[in-house]
C-alpha cells in the first residue's frame, strides 16, 4: 500500500498493553517516531511506508505492529507528538519586560521555535498529506492550539487576540511549508522581523 494513501482519520490501536513500566519498549517507540520524523523530513511523506521506517529505525514490521498498530497509528504518533511540542512551548511562554515591540519579537521567534522544530515539520507534512479533515483527535488538538495562539494574543493586551492568534499561525505554517519547498538552508529572520513590525503596529495603535 502506498503510504501517500493513507489517512491519518482510520485509527488502528496499538496490541501494545497500555499499562505497566516499559522502559525499554518506551524508549523503542521514541526511536520510531524520532526514525519517522526524519524519514518524512528528509525524503518525504510519500517515502515513508511503514517497511521503510522499520528498516531505517533497525526494526522489523511486526515492532511498529506491536507499539502503533498500524501505520496510520505512526502517523497518528508523529502527530500527536507534534502538537504536544506545539502546546507544550506556547503555554510556557512569557513575555519579557521591556517595548512593545520586544514583547512581540520575542512572542514571534519562540512561536517560530515550536513550529519549526522537526516534529512539527513532519506533523504538518504529514495532515497536510492525509488531509484529516473529519478526525476528531485532530480538530481537537488544532482547537488547542488556537486556543494557545489567542492566548499569546491576550497577553499582548489586544482586544482582538483572536485574530491576531490566527494571524501568527497562518503566518508561522507558511513559514514551515516554505522550509519544506527550498532546498539548502532556511533563514526565516526577514519574514520575522516583518512581522513583528505588523504586529507592533497593531498593538500599540489599539492600546
Amino acid at each position: 500500500m502506498r503510504s501517500g494513501t493513507t489517512a491519518v482519520t482510520r485509527r488502528t490501536p496499538p496490541t501494545r498493553p497500555t499499562g505497566g513500566a516499559q522502559p525499554r519498549a518506551d524508549r523503542t517507540r521514541r526511536r520510531i517516531i524520532d526514525e519517522t520524523v526524519l524519514c518524512v523530513l528528509e525524503e518525504g511523506f510519500a517515502s515513508a511506508s511503514a517497511n521503510h521506517v522499520a528498516e531505517r529505525a533497525g526494526v522489523t514490521w511486526g515492532v511498529i505492529q506491536y507499539h502503533f498498530g498500524s501505520s496510520v497509528g505512526l502517523f497518528s504518533a508523529v502527530v500527536d507528538s507534534g502538537f504536544a511540542e506545539l502546546t507544550s512551548v506556547m503555554d510556557a511562554l512569557q513575555l519579557p519586560s521591556g517595548t512593545t515591540r520586544d514583547r512581540v519579537r520575542a512572542l514571534v521567534d519562540t512561536a517560530w521555535t515550536a513550529f519549526s522544530s522537526p516534529t512539527s515539520r513532519a506533523s504538518l507534512e504529514i495532515l497536510i498529506a492525509t488531509r484529516p479533515g473529519r478526525d476528531p483527535a485532530t480538530a481537537g488538538q488544532l482547537a488547542d492550539m488556537a486556543k494557545s495562539l489567542r492566548r499569546l494574543g491576550v497577553s499582548l493586551g489586544v482586544s482582538d487576540s483572536e485574530a491576531v492568534g490566527e494571524l501568527i499561525w497562518a503566518f508561522l505554517r507558511g513559514l514551515v511549508i516554505e522550509r519544506m519547498v527550498v532546498d539548502g538552508s532556511f533563514d526565516s529572520e526577514r519574514q520575522r522581523a516583518l512581522l513583528a513590525d505588523v504586529l507592533t503596529s497593531y498593538v500599540e495603535r489599539a492600546a
